[in-house]
């Protein structure tokens, strides 16, 4: 659709991914306030408000008819698309057991997978054949993402409330999280500074993996490998199938093998297929590549939701998650920019006619994140299987918390490693 959007507002495929950049630029405001009513409030209303609001963007993203009104409204856009993982992945993976973690956050992450997989096939099917005003037929993608949105948020709307939140409320904690959250950040910030720092930093190399080998993954196709429209969104459904696959083989992988685990071994199978992806001409050959790639890179993002919940916080999940995760893709929000300067800067003859090397340019970024998460993912600590219960309880376990030290300032108890490499606290039990 980058390719169409450009060719309605007169622009490159440069000037039109500033969109996603902006889009991108603007999702950690989201986050921020969007995680902190999470966890002040209750979550369901909160992630079903901003969905609504999704919706009505995405509607009127299809009504832009200049280029500065469509740059406007994807910016506002972004800011409500960064208040929605973080609850999200909360809500969704804090009331599971712990052995069904793994996998359940593959399925997660993948929702993003899906998402792409239906515009995909939408692009190929019924965008060609709707008739649209101006002949602007990327219109109806927009106008089935306000859809979904909304559905989304009907769907949210019906959900009882959690069992934790339940929890929460029984025990009269959620007044206690309200008026103590904001005082608490400076001491979260005291305390749990590796595990912010770790936390950004595979989120930004885990946005450069993904946007490096999907952003211009159709451009790819039709300007350096030739191929019509049709066939090269063919390419991304094969692709696309690919990192749904990969989310759940990854999710059940890091149950076995451990999150950090996980991660090294997708990143190695990511890495080891970019030759296949990027190397052939013909169509069977760049499908294999862009599936295998794409089972890599998305079998390595299972583990994200489940990482970041498990490395967070008490009382504080929605925002430390979400935040991570959104900063790390504002400052990879340049990255389908820098493939398309340094792909117009390498020009290669295929087809009869001289045209960027996009392919060459995706395979070697994609590969050194790859090798940089590797390295990152040896070096790192994980807490898996930790108690996300707001009572404590997790299949009849009462979690044991171990002494560290008291702050002085408001007597909050400091996060220590048990035997198990679980980060714990002495106290009350975990709050959400």
């Amino acid at each position: 659709s980058s390719t169409s959007i450009g060719e309605r507002f007169g622009k490159d495929s440069t000037q039109v991914t500033t969109a996603i950049t902006l889009t991108l630029l603007l999702r950690p405001v989201g986050a921020l306030v969007g995680g902190i009513l999470s966890d002040m409030y209750n979550r369901k209303w909160v992630l079903a408000t901003i969905m609504v609001v999704v919706g009505a963007l995405s509607l009127a993203t299809g009504y832009c008819d200049t280029f500065s009104a469509f740059l406007g409204v994807r910016a506002l856009f972004g800011v409500f698309m960064g208040g929605v993982w973080g609850p999200a992945a909360s809500l969704s993976l804090e009331n599971l057991p712990r052995e069904a973690r793994g996998l359940f956050s593959g399925i997660f992450q993948q929702g993003y997978a899906c998402g792409y997989l239906v515009a995909s096939c939408v692009n190929l099917g019924l965008v060609p054949s709707v008739s649209l005003s101006g002949g602007a037929n990327y219109r109806a993608l927009f106008f089935l993402g306000a859809g979904l949105s909304w559905l989304a948020a009907a769907i949210q709307a019906a959900v009882p409330v959690s069992r934790v939140h339940n929890s929460k409320s029984k025990s009269n904690s959620e007044t206690k999280t309200k008026s103590k959250l904001f005082q608490h950040l400076c001491t979260i910030l005291r305390t749990y500074y590796p595990n912010i720092l770790l936390a950004i930093w595979l989120m930004i190399l885990f946005a450069f993996f993904s946007h490096a080998s999907q952003d211009l993954l159709l451009t790819m196709y039709v300007q350096s490998k030739c191929f019509s429209n049709f066939r090269a969104t063919q390419l991304v459904i094969v692709a696309n199938t690919g990192s749904v696959v990969g989310g759940v083989v990854g999710g059940i992988m890091s149950q076995k093998l451990g999150r950090r685990l996980t991660v090294v071994v997708c990143s190695c199978i990511a890495g080891a297929f970019i030759p296949l992806w990027v190397v052939p001409s013909s169509f069977n050959g760049v499908a294999a590549g862009g599936f295998f790639v794409q089972i890599g890179v998305q079998s390595a993002w299972a583990v994200v939701p489940i990482y970041m919940n498990e490395l967070s916080p008490p009382n504080v999940r929605a925002l430390f998650g979400g935040l991570a995760y959104n900063l790390g893709l504002m400052v990879a929000s340049g990255s389908s920019q820098i493939e398309s300067r340094a792909g117009e800067t390498r020009m290669i003859e295929t087809c009869g006619r001289v045209h960027e090397d996009y392919a060459t340019v995706s395979g070697i970024f994609v590969g050194i994140i790859a090798a940089l998460l590797i390295i990152t993912a040896l070096l790192a600590w994980e807490n898996k299987g930790r108690d996300l219960n707001g009572g404590g309880h997790d299949d009849g376990q009462v979690e044991r918390y171990v002494v560290d030290k008291v702050d002085a300032v408001d007597g909050q108890m400091t996060p220590k490693s048990s035997g198990s490499g679980v980060k714990t606290k002495v106290g009350d039990p975990e709050e959400n």
